[in-house]
């Protein structure tokens, strides 16, 4: 499978700059994959799909405010820091990616906040972009995660082209997210308000909850064509044994089970065995699905529609089949979904 079979021309317009006005109200695209026949919803109908004792696996993972701003020591030039992962809770040592790349070097100390509240110094070197920064702070880790809080922003995604704002920090969350740890939410699972998790909850709809925190990795561009040669970001995840025994009761008594989202799908392929049941998992994971691939756990999956070349439609592709779900894409703009983040939801059953 080639990179190239990915490419759409996805019109600037349908990028969602803004999420739907209620979470449950975005469009929804139905695609059978048995058919191929597709069908227009609004995102509460997507019950009227799933039977009683279903499962419904959701990641709840949390989002922090990755992207930060900085002031380089002597020049004052601003520094965009987006903090990657915490590689040392008690050094405060952090993987972050820097703009512009080309003005910080190794031993560069950089400043946060009006009163230059915290200090980083420049430790390494780890990509062209990449860098490792010690925080210089001298409080408890819980003090020190505040100040990040507080100095930080929601991390939308560069096709998002406006300034953060106040509602960023709610909608930029799924109203599950519980362990913090990602620098981009699961977009599937934006769509999921209180109500309709109620409504699911009075069907008699099963739900389980996995971590895996979402890492720039599913946004990165892939620079080669052969798709076989690419190389995923790993991702830190958790599958508990109470999640593990559910998906597994499920799967025996041949239940529909769900995936919200592609980091679910990708996660309950790291852990599946050979009979389709799946281990408790704690670890981390770069497992890269393109078509052909063939699935043992999910039976459906909830997605949003992802941009041209990424990995998160390759999944989408994998699952669907790729003719379909390249045909759906094309239907998608035709009929003017939007895509991204904020954008309109596929359920692939």
């Amino acid at each position: 499978m080639k990179l190239s079979k990915f490419k759409f021309k996805l019109p600037e317009e349908l990028i969602a700059q803004y999420p739907s006005r209620h979470r449950d109200e975005s469009r929804l695209m139905v695609i059978d994959r048995k058919t191929g026949n597709i069908e227009h919803h609004v995102f509460k109908e997507a019950l009227d799909f799933f039977n009683e004792n279903d499962l419904f696996i959701f990641n709840d993972t949390k989002v922090f405010p990755a992207r930060m701003y900085g002031n380089k020591e002597k020049t004052g030039a601003q520094i965009e820091v987006f903090l990657l992962r915490e590689l040392n809770r008690e050094m405060r040592l952090w993987d972050v990616l820097v703009e512009p790349a080309r003005k910080i070097r190794i031993g560069n100390k950089l400043y946060f906040g009006e009163d230059d509240s915290m200090v980083a110094e420049v430790i390494d070197n780890t990509t062209s972009r990449g860098r490792t920064l010690r925080f210089l702070f001298d409080g408890t880790h819980e003090e020190f995660k505040k100040c990040l809080h507080r100095l930080g922003e929601t991390p939308l995604p560069r096709n998002i082209n406006r300034l953060v704002e106040p509602e960023d920090a709610e909608r930029f969350q799924t109203i599950f997210a519980k362990n913090e740890g990602a620098v981009s939410v699961p977009a599937a699972g934006i769509h999921f308000s209180r109500e309709l998790m109620k409504r699911m909850e009075i069907k008699g709809l099963q739900t389980a909850f996995l971590t895996s925190h979402m890492s720039l990795g599913n946004f990165r561009d892939i620079d080669v064509e052969d798709l076989t040669k690419h190389k995923m970001d790993s991702e830190q995840m958790l599958i508990t044994p109470e999640t593990a025994e559910i998906v597994n009761k499920a799967h025996d008594e041949n239940r529909n089970i769900c995936a919200v989202g592609v980091t679910v799908m990708r996660a309950l392929e790291t852990v599946v065995g050979t009979e389709g049941k799946i281990k408790p998992f704690e670890g981390w994971t770069n497992k890269f699905i393109f078509p052909p691939y063939e699935f043992t756990t999910a039976n459906s999956m909830i997605t949003n529609f992802h941009m041209p070349y990424s990995t998160l439609l390759m999944v989408a592709a994998a699952f669907g089949g790729y003719d379909e779900i390249m045909h759906a894409y094309e239907v998608a703009i035709k009929e003017k979904y939007r895509f991204g983040v904020y954008g309109d939801a596929m359920l692939i059953k």
